[in-house]
């Protein structure tokens, strides 16, 4: 059974810093795509930022977050700096089955449960 779990969320204040994790479990996600996702209020979930051999990141977090992986650990990390108001929403980690990042939704087979971050200003 695969299961994403993140952690890492919390109450950060505007200019500040959060790393995200997402472990994951029952199978090796080393030749897999994983992304981050995230859902504010009453919105989308939109895109954030994607790895395998390349990375892919929105317009908007480009510059202040960053993605990366271990693969010994099966975990992938999202470092997000320069925290805005406008990135206060639920986080969500994925994979998909390709080896390629995409930032498309419906392209991704597995997701967390998600995490908090709220970003006061």
């Amino acid at each position: 059974q695969v299961q994403l779990v993140e952690s890492g969320g919390g109450l950060v204040q505007t200019g500040g810093s959060l790393r995200l994790s997402c472990a994951a479990s029952g199978r090796t996600f080393s030749n897999y795509a994983m992304g981050w996702f995230r859902q504010a209020p009453g919105k989308e979930r939109e895109f954030v930022a994607a790895m395998s051999r390349s990375t892919l990141y929105s317009g908007s977090v480009k510059g202040r977050f960053t993605i990366s992986r271990d693969l010994a650990k099966n975990t992938v990390y999202l470092q997000m700096n320069s925290l805005r108001p406008e990135d206060t929403a639920v986080y969500y980690c994925a994979a998909r089955t390709d080896i390629r990042p995409s930032g498309l939704r419906y392209e991704y087979v597995y997701w967390g449960q998600g995490t908090q971050v709220t970003v006061s200003s």
